[in-house]
């Protein structure tokens, strides 16, 4: 039977034919080619963009890795210069405070020899009334120049955080009472009048603090407010208790403050107005130091003043405490005339022969040294009752002579050993007591204070 096919199937057989052979022999539809080019181009192209973005990111990331060590080196340099500068600062405080030592000291040396020839004026045969006037004034201002000097030195000690307290409870007007006899003959010799008032004896205010310090303050204020009021003005102090805290209020009818001077009356070199008529400015530390004595004792003052010629107010508070003070310790009877044996090692001839003036005018028997060396010979070939021995002496300072006096010296025949020196930081008199003195006082030393303490041996 034969096979019978039209002609359109015949021309599907040729086209299903070409497309076989075109798969058998490894030929690619044109269209197929066309969409796959087109793919890998687009493929291409992304895989162009992502590599730009990559190659972004890497700069932007050697971008920040700059910055870092950049940042870093100025780290390092910011770290270094930071510790040069507190190094560099450290040195600069260690080297104030030994000049305000050394400073302190220069100036106190020739203050003794003028307090204690203005106290041998009093004692000279025939003395007079001028003259007892005028040891009167010499001996005020060398307690003022004094006074100036304390308050430099406590204005370096605060700022470099040398000041310990003594906590205590204390009553507030035994603090105030102190305060006013030590300034009392500058109110004198300026014939201002003090009003003062104080809590009643069967209500008083304890407060804890130092008994040095907290005197130290309430002096400040109260010779701050002598300084500024005119000759035969008032002044006034009073004590009481506001809002259960202690309060100290200290007035004057003085010149006053411009208000833009009061935020800043209580920075380290401050000073009042002067006048023309009055050039007793002060070196303007007082009242920085009173703030920050107060502040270490958790307490505050605030200035307040209605203008100027219109007088100054000063306000303290403190916190009240609930202890009890403690009664004093009975003192020792008095051995006033018993005669000693002293020997003064001083190297300011000035201030050693006036000493030794004194001393033997009180009738003891005293011999004088000017270097170490002669000072330890002569406290070594005899029994003292009292050495009297400066510290900065040329040679054998006085804290070596004393450590060999009481390496040398028995039980027996030790002597009370006093330093008088111009140094008055804590840590020189922690070294003298130290070294072997049984007292500290530091220059000018009143008459007065010197004769009660040998008298009380």
């Amino acid at each position: 039977m034969g096979t019978y096919q039209d002609e359109s199937g015949a021309s599907k057989q040729r086209s299903l034919d070409a497309s076989t052979r075109q798969a058998g022999t490894g030929e690619v539809p044109e269209d197929f080619l066309l969409r796959r080019l087109q793919a890998l181009e687009a493929e291409l192209a992304a895989a162009r963009a992502q590599a730009a973005r990559h190659e972004a990111e890497c700069q932007e990331t050697r971008v920040q890795l700059e910055r870092l060590r950049e940042a870093n080196e100025h780290l390092v340099l910011a770290t270094f210069n930071a510790e040069y500068l507190r190094e560099d600062a450290e040195a600069a405080n260690r080297r104030q405070n030994e000049f305000l030592a050394m400073l302190a000291h220069e100036l106190r040396n020739p203050l003794a020899p003028i307090s204690m020839a203005a106290s041998l004026l009093n004692t000279l045969p025939n003395a007079g009334a001028q003259q007892a006037n005028l040891s009167r004034v010499i001996g005020r201002q060398v307690d003022h120049m004094a006074r100036l000097l304390d308050d430099l030195l406590d204005a370096a000690r605060i700022s470099s955080g040398k000041i310990t307290l003594s906590v205590q409870p204390l009553l507030l007007s035994e603090l105030i009472q102190h305060a006013v006899e030590t300034i009392q003959p500058r109110i004198q010799e300026r014939r201002q009048r003090l009003e003062l008032e104080l809590p009643p004896g069967q209500d008083p205010v304890v407060v804890e603090g130092d008994r040095v310090r907290l005197t130290q303050v309430f002096t400040n204020l109260l010779g701050n407010a002598s300084k500024y009021t005119g000759d035969g003005g008032l002044l006034r102090i009073a004590a009481g208790v506001e809002d259960g805290e202690a309060t100290v209020v200290v007035e004057d009818e003085g010149i006053g403050m411009a208000p833009e001077v009061i935020p800043h009356i209580f920075d380290l070199f401050t000073q009042g107005p002067r006048s023309l008529a009055r050039s007793e400015g002060g070196l303007g530390v007082g009242l920085n130091v009173v703030r920050n004595l107060l502040a270490m004792h958790g307490a505050s003052v605030r200035a307040d003043s209605a203008g100027l010629g219109r007088g100054s107010r000063f306000t303290v508070r403190l916190q009240r405490s609930t202890r009890t003070v403690q009664a004093p310790p009975p003192q020792a009877a008095s051995a006033s005339g018993a005669l000693r044996q002293i020997l003064l090692v001083e190297d300011n001839v000035d201030a050693c022969d006036t000493l030794a003036g004194f001393l033997a005018a009180e009738g003891h028997q005293v011999h004088c040294a000017h270097d170490g060396q002669s000072g330890l010979d002569a406290a070594l070939a005899q029994p003292w009752d009292v050495i009297i021995c400066d510290i900065g002496l040329p040679g054998l300072d006085g804290l070596d002579l004393m450590k060999a006096v009481r390496a040398r010296s028995d039980g027996a025949q030790r002597p009370t050993a006093i330093a008088l020196s111009g140094y008055g930081q804590e840590d020189d008199r922690e070294r003298g007591l130290e070294a072997g003195f049984d007292h500290y006082l530091v220059k000018p030393v009143s008459a007065a204070s010197l004769r009660a303490l040998i008298a009380a041996l």
